[in-house]
């Protein structure tokens, strides 16, 4: 079960692959199936046009 709904803001937190997470944070753009057992989303800021892919474990509520 998803612990975060469509269209809510998250902030990327956590380990993070050459990767500066954004001040403004992030939304919720669609609910991906399970990834090594855990959940996982696509995302996007603002300030960016192309979405990424986050497990659940890296992000919490903005």
């Amino acid at each position: 079960m998803h612990k975060f709904r469509v269209g809510q803001r998250v902030q990327l937190v956590g380990p993070t692959r050459m990767l500066t997470p954004s001040q403004t944070g992030y939304e919720v753009v669609r609910q991906l199936p399970e990834n090594e057992g855990e959940p996982s989303y696509r995302i996007k800021s603002r300030g960016e046009t192309h979405e990424r892919v986050a497990k659940e474990s890296q992000l919490r509520q903005f």
